[in-house]
């Protein structure tokens, strides 16, 4: 089957590239012909573990390439996907122009029946919408449009489209849904759970999904502030609580808050989509507050473990959201870092691949080779993203570098007993803090 994916982000490069592993033709398509060059060259613009690898492996086979011809892509395909950028507005809206943009281009360029496919994360209607669009502009073909919503996460992207939870598709006629089943066919084949439904239902199971997840993680985040007031372990709690089969351990982890280009997003216009119907959705506007109220208070630990920041150098590890991702969209980190500069501090920084996208947003830090490096001169090291090379850092080369022994965990990968023993003052979330030689 031939498809044409439009737009090369990181929803639609990964999700061309692994339909063109279960063996369809697609075309993957970009008004941006710089990047289409360097994909077409080889390069990947984004970091995304295996995928280099997988986009090789594909282009090889002829099953995969880059252009910036829609018409033609149009013409040859079958089905459409939509996964084009749909930023949020300053009121939290997603701006839906690019969907539309595209939905008018492949009415303009249709040249049979399609199926037209929404990739993009949108609010309910817009599968509507975009029929509108394709019957108005031609009424000469048939189209379907079916809600097909991802669950990649970044940094597993590849894996998470290879064995997915389920695969979600919503439509209104049957020949779409066979047509998504045959693209799709790899994953049943191997028994994954199949969620097919109507079209406005498919848009809302996205951003039900995020937005319960969203909840538990500014739960537990609200539980690590309760912990350290009262002297409890947040990670025995979050144990306790995990190992209850109706709560389950995954997003049970204690932290800076939530970042990335889903959850902040994602929220925002839940509860925008609430409002536009007349309804509140307060569990998730709460969410959203204590998330950012997380946000702020990590810069009062960082003092309260440091002393006062002004005149003083702190080394910060980690600017992406998460490990294994450049992406440092509303990364806490980068908040973390414009409030120790705005309390006076110096910082140094060090990420493993998140450095290049860091520099174009952060004036005036240092930016170090690795780990070490980072923590020359410093009084204070923060631990902001979990890095793997950041699970197993030599502390006395660590020490022999810095000014002071203060590490601040907001990621609780150390021990505080084992830090203290080591001569460290240590301060993780929703744990008491330690000073060296303490026990």
């Amino acid at each position: 089957m031939n498809i044409c994916m439009v737009g090369t982000g990181y929803v639609g490069l990964v999700t061309g590239t692994c339909l063109a592993d279960f063996g369809m033709h697609v075309v993957c398509v970009d008004v941006d012909e710089q990047k289409v060059r360097l994909l077409q060259s080889g390069e990947i613009p984004i970091y995304e573990p295996g995928l280099e690898e997988l986009v090789a492996k594909n282009e090889r086979a002829g099953r995969l390439s880059f252009s910036t011809d829609l018409k033609t892509a149009v013409e040859s395909a079958l089905a459409i996907f939509i996964a084009v950028g749909t930023p949020p507005r300053s009121d939290g809206s997603p701006d839906l122009s690019f969907v539309r943009q595209v939905a008018e281009s492949i009415a303009d360029h249709a040249n049979g029946y399609k199926v037209v496919v929404t990739k993009s994360t949108v609010p309910t209607g817009t599968g509507k919408m975009i029929e509108e669009i394709l019957r108005g502009r031609n009424g000469r073909h048939e189209f379907s449009v079916v809600s097909n919503p991802e669950f990649l996460r970044e940094g597993s992207a590849v894996a998470d489209f290879l064995r997915p939870d389920r695969v979600v598709i919503g439509a209104r006629d049957e020949r779409a849904i066979e047509v998504m089943k045959e693209i799709y066919s790899p994953l049943y084949l191997i028994e994954t759970p199949f969620v097919i439904t109507d079209v406005e239902s498919a848009e809302m199971i996205k951003y039900a999904s995020n937005g319960f997840l969203a909840v538990k993680i500014s739960f537990i985040n609200e539980v690590a502030e309760l912990c350290e007031r009262i002297g409890a372990d947040v990670h025995a709690v979050a144990r306790g609580m995990g190992l209850d089969r109706r709560i389950g351990p995954k997003f049970l982890h204690p932290g800076p808050g939530f970042g990335g280009s889903c959850f902040p997003k994602d929220t925002h216009a839940v509860a925008d989509i609430a409002r536009q119907v007349g309804g509140r959705f307060e569990i998730i506007e709460a969410a959203i507050s204590a998330n950012e109220r997380t946000k702020s208070r990590m810069i009062d630990k960082i003092e309260a473990a440091a002393g006062p920041l002004g005149g003083r150098t702190i080394g910060v590890l980690g600017l992406s959201f998460k490990p294994e991702t450049d992406d440092i969209r509303e990364s806490p980190a980068i908040r973390i870092i414009g409030d120790l500069r705005g309390r006076g501090a110096t910082v140094r920084v060090y990420d493993p691949a998140a450095a290049e996208n860091a520099r174009r947003v952060l004036d005036g830090v240092a930016f170090a080779e690795d780990a070490y490096d980072c923590a020359k001169g410093c009084d204070a090291l923060v631990l902001a993203t979990e890095w793997n090379e950041f699970r197993a850092l030599d502390f006395e080369a660590l020490a022999a570098a810095m000014s002071g022994r203060v590490l601040v965990d907001l990621r609780n990968v150390y021990d505080p007993g084992e830090m203290a023993a080591a001569g460290w003052s240590y301060s993780g979330v929703g744990r008491r803090p330690v000073e060296k030689g303490e026990r």
